[in-house]
């Protein structure tokens, strides 16, 4: 027969088990931040994506205005910490392994999430510091929403309330490869290989 030590022991054991299950169940739960990079999208699920309008600090940007090139286009914003500079710094790679006649096909394109802090000015400022063939453009925060959900993209803002930021993005981080017809026919991870970028690129032109 079990003592009554025992007893309380395997008690404690059960009610210590379940605690840490409901905790366990209870994070996984709870959207991570980066973790929606990962768990947004399927890469074999292409978004039926489709034209849009944004702005530039030069006027309107439509997609279809690129009809003939092939478009890589990244939401992103310019505070990012990391993420987004690791694929703009991609996007400049691949676009640096084209030849001159290819790159006159190509069209890179950040569309910033954070209108309420990136000027139009400022974003294509970031954008053209990676590489030329990139522009910025930006919209209201519920046009982006649309063109989010277009393409399947993800974003949302983080209060830091003790950070001198104020808060940051959690976003989705894919580079769209869109073709000279304007569908998306690939979706990459911010942080492959250059000549992987190219070669959906070259694949197109």
């Amino acid at each position: 027969m079990l003592n009554k030590q025992t007893i309380v022991g395997i008690i404690l054991a059960i009610v210590i088990g379940v605690a840490l299950a409901w905790a366990a169940a209870g994070w996984l739960a709870t959207p991570q931040l980066g973790a929606t990079y990962q768990t947004q999208y399927s890469p074999s699920l292409l978004p039926e994506g489709g034209d849009f309008t944004l702005n530039s600090d030069q006027g309107e940007v439509k997609l279809s205005d690129f009809k003939g090139k092939v478009v890589v286009m990244y939401f992103g914003y310019t505070a990012c910490p990391d993420v987004c500079p690791t694929s703009m710094g991609t996007m400049k790679a691949a676009f640096n392994l084209l030849t001159p006649e290819q790159l006159k096909q190509v069209q890179g394109l950040l569309v910033s999430i954070d209108p309420e802090r990136d000027t139009l000015q400022q974003v294509n400022r970031y954008a053209q510091y990676f590489h030329p063939n990139i522009r910025g453009v930006s919209s209201r925060s519920e046009d982006l929403e649309q063109i989010a959900r277009q393409y399947h993209a993800f974003f949302r803002k983080v209060p830091l309330p003790d950070s001198a930021l104020g808060y940051m993005m959690d976003h989705t981080s894919t580079l769209y490869v869109i073709d000279k017809e304007g569908k998306v026919q690939k979706l990459i991870e911010h942080a492959v290989p250059p000549a992987e970028l190219a070669a959906a690129i070259k694949a197109l032109l």
